[in-house]
């Protein structure tokens, strides 16, 4: 535990643990004195830092550590994206300095305060910002593979701004074979394999499945499936009826059609985000 701890010649200071994930520990910092930048003296900075145990080098997991930074760097200018102000090195740890967000992740704003339930205007206005720092990611040929959202974060409590981060699982490269990477409730058939013989497959069409499901996520409170897979009793019926959704969940015919569009069983006909983006603003109601 790293509480109380100072990183960056001592300037700045970790006073709360945020949360943890797989691969590091999350802790909110405050600089030790006001930088020459902030407006007064009273504007201490806050960040959220990310602490990853360095893993030797050349090994997996040091290819995925270079690839967090290297790809959390390139889309950092992002407005919708966490910026990544600095990468520090000390004692066998990398510590991400990041922007803090103070109004928390998604998942607690859709699961815990459901900030989202039939406020359609509110749903356009964040899932339009979720599309375009996706949308800006893969223009810069970066393919996050974890969407989902315990990684997007609000910037205010009432989460109406919002930033994507966590680069943790994010590639350059434009066909994987990393099977089941990302989370499980958001990965699209392609991207589990079972269905496609493990074919390689594109991350960007992952993307866009994922940016599906967190739409659910957003207009109903919850999952449309646990799994796509055959497996998965629920998903089996979407695929045989297309008219499955709007009888099992509290959806609109526009949102019903916007659904139908990402969750293609074939990746190379699904919707694009631009495609996608229209289809939102169009829609009067989810």
């Amino acid at each position: 535990d790293m509480l109380g701890e100072t990183i960056g010649n001592g300037r700045l200071k970790l006073v709360q643990r945020l949360g943890e994930g797989a691969y590091g520990v999350v802790y909110r910092a405050v600089e030790t004195e006001p930088s020459s930048s902030s407006s007064s003296n009273t504007d201490i900075q806050e960040y959220a830092v990310k602490v990853l145990a360095k893993a030797p080098e050349s090994s997996r997991r040091w290819l995925f550590q270079q690839r967090e930074i290297l790809g959390h760097k390139v889309v950092s200018e992002n407005p919708n994206v966490v910026t990544l102000h600095r990468v520090i090195e000390k004692k066998g740890y990398v510590y991400l300095v990041t922007d803090y967000c103070p109004g928390g992740d998604m998942f607690s704003a859709i699961m815990e305060r459901r900030m989202f339930c039939g406020r359609d205007d509110l749903i356009k206005k964040v899932f339009v910002q979720i599309l375009d720092a996706v949308h800006s990611c893969h223009e810069k040929g970066i393919f996050h593979r974890d969407l989902k959202p315990d990684n997007i974060f609000c910037m205010d409590k009432d989460a109406s701004e919002i930033a994507l981060g966590d680069f943790g699982l994010s590639t350059s490269s434009t066909k994987s074979r990393s099977f089941g990477c990302g989370s499980a409730y958001y990965l699209s058939p392609e991207c589990i394999g079972k269905e496609f013989d493990f074919r390689p497959y594109s991350p960007q069409t992952g993307d866009v499945w994922a940016l599906g499901i967190i739409l659910c996520n957003m207009i109903v409170g919850r999952n449309p499936w646990h799994y796509a897979t055959t497996d998965d009793q629920c998903f089996l019926r979407f695929m045989a009826n297309p008219e499955y959704l709007p009888s099992v969940l509290p959806i609109s015919e526009a949102a019903n059609q916007i659904f139908r569009r990402i969750f293609t069983f074939d990746p190379s006909s699904r919707i694009t985000i631009p495609e996608l983006r229209e289809l939102i603003l169009e829609a009067d109601t989810f």
